[in-house]
């Protein structure tokens, strides 16, 4: 299994940029399709994007496309989320998520291994 550790959250004003990183250990990343979930108090974790392991396939929330990139890189065993044009709506806990096999889902009962998870707060 692989262990996944979050970082880059905080406290930005709308319209600001973050980037948040994902470090994987335990086992090599590009074994593990990756993705980035969300949540907020007293809803489910919803599905912000995902990619592949050779980082060719991504695949995002609607409300997310064109604001945010994902990317990894295998050497450094990171996955990383480029939010950018923040709004209070991606106000949220961020989870980063690894699954064994090659679909890239958007599901979250498809996901193994889940990291605890970053705060992103955006001030309005």
């Amino acid at each position: 299994q692989v262990q996944l550790v979050e970082s880059g959250g905080g406290l930005v004003q709308a319209g600001d940029s973050l980037r948040l990183s994902c470090a994987a250990s335990g086992r090599t990343s590009s074994l593990y399709v990756m993705g980035w979930f969300r949540q907020t108090p007293g809803k489910e974790r919803e599905f912000v994007a995902a990619i592949s392991r050779n980082g060719g396939d991504t695949v995002y929330r609607e409300s997310v496309k064109g604001r945010f990139t994902i990317s990894r890189d295998n050497a450094k065993n990171t996955v990383y989320l480029q939010m950018n044009s923040l709004d209070s709506e991606d106000t949220a806990v961020y989870f980063c998520a690894a699954r064994s096999g090659i679909v890239v889902s958007a599901s979250t009962t498809d996901y193994d291994s889940w990291g605890q998870g970053t705060q992103v707060t955006v001030s309005s």
